[in-house]
């Protein structure tokens, strides 16, 4: 079944009975556990397990088993199917089930994974017809159970739920579930993106859904809509503001300035304000391409301003508030000005028990750009304390420091997608007899790659190819292959020779790099002679190049001329499995003004396949060792005989991965030329 050994204790509720310490409470009767391998087969053994243990408690009579009935243990089994199905596909760890029976027969499971970061699928992204293959989702757990949600401690995220017999009586309104989409915007809320441990919270973040605040924490009366008595909320305010207020902020600072995607910010700040400071809140984020004029002098709406992220203390009652939210958004009088404003409460949106109530909106202003807004809401009070208003305030200044962050982010890895695709082809250029076959990996998706390739026609029935590698990466590496890659087409179609080429390159970036030291010098003297910043100074520009000419000569041979410069040389593949260089190593280009360089042609022929890489593959690192030691590379190519250039190239990435624990720290790019 691919499970560890069964666990299960059973535990009497008679009195003077004791449970072991931290491991069941005093309303709990029997207990069991099952840790399960992340495979396909953990649904099915969660599954055993739990309906075997029903089985065990009910035949001894233990209190609360008599509330086991047959709607209760069906539902039971299908939630731990779904929480199991969801942490296997979402989280690929192994899986920890709980099954707890409390005295008044509510049943409480809980799945523990080990993959924090991921989020558990809600299931309402998927169309009304379909089913999805991972499972009903969230949204089937939400309907089934009186309570759920999601607990966070450090390396580890529960997702629970609490099923009682009322609860059972919920399989008849979910029969045309598959057919249906959950709450659309509660399981969002439930399964959004998920903190590690809460701020101020010891025990890990809990994300209540039906007013429940996880299944370990106190509770204290309600309304009935998840939202606290007035009194019991004053009281623990107190205590809260007094036991963990100044390190809730310190460490909601160090859990929001680490994300760099703004929905993400807007989760956070959902997650660490509702319960324990508002009932609800919610997020808007403002369209900042607008700027300014997003905002009328009239103190109207934003324009463009998007309602990103709505919490409530109970999920029941979350689709309802995000549709009055968006009839009636923020309006601010002054949009720079990040203090609290009365909001207008969202009307019925809340249930009878919470028709009125206190709500404020914080604008989220950072760098003097306005970014959105904060709304927090209580219910059932004329105003906020001062004590949270203010330490809410002063989260709004992290909040929106972090969307700041975040936008930043995303505009700087947007300029880099854009430039990182103007220094490389639109499409590699068909060869009649030739297949060819291209793996490039870079090493860091936010910013310009250090490799680069091309293949291309250059007339009269050549075609030229490339493959390079400049010193060092970003925007330095970003202005060397912009000067080499257009000017190794230009002089391909000027008629230029392998060698000329290759020389002329190196002759074009040595003049480059005299005019940036000349730029360099005059900006010192300038400067009166201080120090220039690092950076600012001439930038040593080299790169190693693998250059080469194909020209079809017919009968399935195909002509091939190639040079290296400073770069790992190509490997010709025979059909028979027998593996050699072709060329000659060379000096790197921009290093040396008199470096010559010499060229090398071979006929490529029917079957024999060439391969092209960068040093991102034959200094690939295991520990001490690299890929290409003890021509690590020719064996690995060698391997491949018989295969096709698209199998080749995948079976030489595949094998460069698989070479070293950790992914690779260096951008990679192979090219691999094979003759038909």
């Amino acid at each position: 079944m691919g499970a560890i050994p069964t666990q299960r204790e059973t535990v009497s509720c008679a009195g003077g009975a004791s449970a072991p310490a931290g491991e069941v409470s005093a309303r709990e009767c029997a207990r069991a556990h099952v840790t399960l391998l992340g495979s396909s087969l953990a649904p099915g053994a969660a599954r055993a397990t739990v309906r075997a243990a029903l089985a065990d408690w009910a035949a001894p009579g233990l209190p609360g088993a008599q509330h086991l009935t047959g709607h209760l243990v069906a539902d039971a089994l299908v939630v731990v199917s779904e929480l199991v199905t969801n942490a296997v596909v979402h989280a690929g760890t192994d899986v920890e089930v709980v099954c707890r029976l409390e005295e008044t027969g509510a049943l409480v499971v809980e799945v523990t994974d080990h993959h924090p970061a991921r989020t558990p699928r809600g299931g309402d992204r998927e169309t009304p017809d379909e089913t999805p293959e991972y499972g009903r989702g969230l949204g089937l757990v939400a309907a089934l159970s009186e309570a759920w949600g999601i607990t966070y401690r450090p390396g580890t995220k529960t997702v629970w739920a609490r099923l009682t017999a009322a609860s059972g009586e919920a399989a008849e309104r979910v029969e045309a579930h598959a057919g249906e989409r959950g709450p659309r915007r509660g399981a969002r809320s439930a399964a959004g993106a998920e903190p590690p441990a809460s701020p101020g919270d010891p025990a890990g973040t809990v994300c209540a859904a039906d007013g429940a605040d996880g299944p370990e924490s106190p509770r204290w009366p309600d309304w009935g809509d998840g939202t606290a008595g007035p009194g019991r909320r004053g009281v623990h305010d107190r205590e809260w503001l007094g036991r963990g207020a100044l390190s809730f902020l310190a460490e909601a600072s160090d859990l929001l300035a680490g994300q760099l995607d703004e929905d993400l910010v807007a989760s956070l700040t959902g997650q660490l304000i509702v319960p324990r400071l508002a009932d609800w809140c919610a997020v808007w984020l403002d369209d900042e391409s607008l700027g300014r004029g997003a905002w009328g002098d009239d103190g109207g709406a934003a324009v463009g301003a998007r309602l990103a992220r709505v919490w409530h203390s109970s999920e029941s009652r979350v689709d309802d508030l995000w549709l009055a939210l968006e009839k009636d958004p923020p309006r601010a009088r002054d949009p720079w000005r990040s203090g609290p404003v009365a909001h207008p409460w969202p009307g019925d949106a809340l249930g009878p028990h919470a028709a009125h109530g206190a709500a404020l909106a914080y604008r989220l202003v950072a760098g003097g750009r306005p970014l959105g807004t904060l709304v927090i809401g209580r219910a059932g009070t004329a105003r906020f304390p001062d004590e949270i208003s203010g330490l809410v305030e002063d989260l709004s200044r992290r909040v929106a420091l972090a969307i700041g962050a975040a936008r930043q982010y995303a505009r700087q890895a947007t300029i880099s997608a854009v430039l990182q695709r103007g220094l490389l082809p639109g499409a590699v250029a068909e060869i009649p007899g030739v297949r060819s076959a291209l793996v490039y990996e870079p090493c860091d998706k936010g910013g310009p790659s250090g490799d680069f390739y091309d293949l291309f026609p250059a007339g009269d029935g050549r075609w030229c190819f490339t493959v390079g590698d400049v010193q060092g990466k970003g925007p330095e590496a970003a202005v060397v292959i912009g000067l080499a890659r257009p000017w190794l087409r230009l002089l391909a179609r000027e008629g230029y020779g392998v060698p000329d080429v290759l020389d002329r390159l190196n002759q074009l970036l040595l003049d480059d790099a005299t005019e940036a030291a000349d730029a360099a010098a005059r900006a010192l003297i300038a400067a009166g002679g201080r120090p220039v910043a690092p950076g600012d100074g001439p930038q040593t520009r080299f790169l190693s190049l693998l250059y080469g000419e194909l020209v079809p000569v017919g009968d399935g041979v195909v002509r091939c001329t190639l040079a290296s410069a400073g770069h790992p040389l190509p490997l010709l593949l025979s059909p028979d499995g027998s593996v050699r260089t072709v060329a000659e190593p060379g000096t790197l280009l921009g290093v040396l003004e008199d470096a010559t360089y010499t060229s090398e042609t071979f006929e490529l022929r029917s079957g024999e396949t060439l391969l092209c890489v960068t040093d991102g593959v034959t200094e690939r690192r295991s520990g001490s060792r690299q890929f290409d030691d003890g021509d690590g590379l020719a064996a690995a190519l060698a391997g491949c005989a018989g295969l096709d250039a698209g199998l080749v190239a995948e079976r030489i990435r595949r094998l460069v991965h698989e070479f070293g624990a950790r992914p690779p720290e260096d951008d990679l790019a192979l090219l691999v030329l094979q003759a038909e």
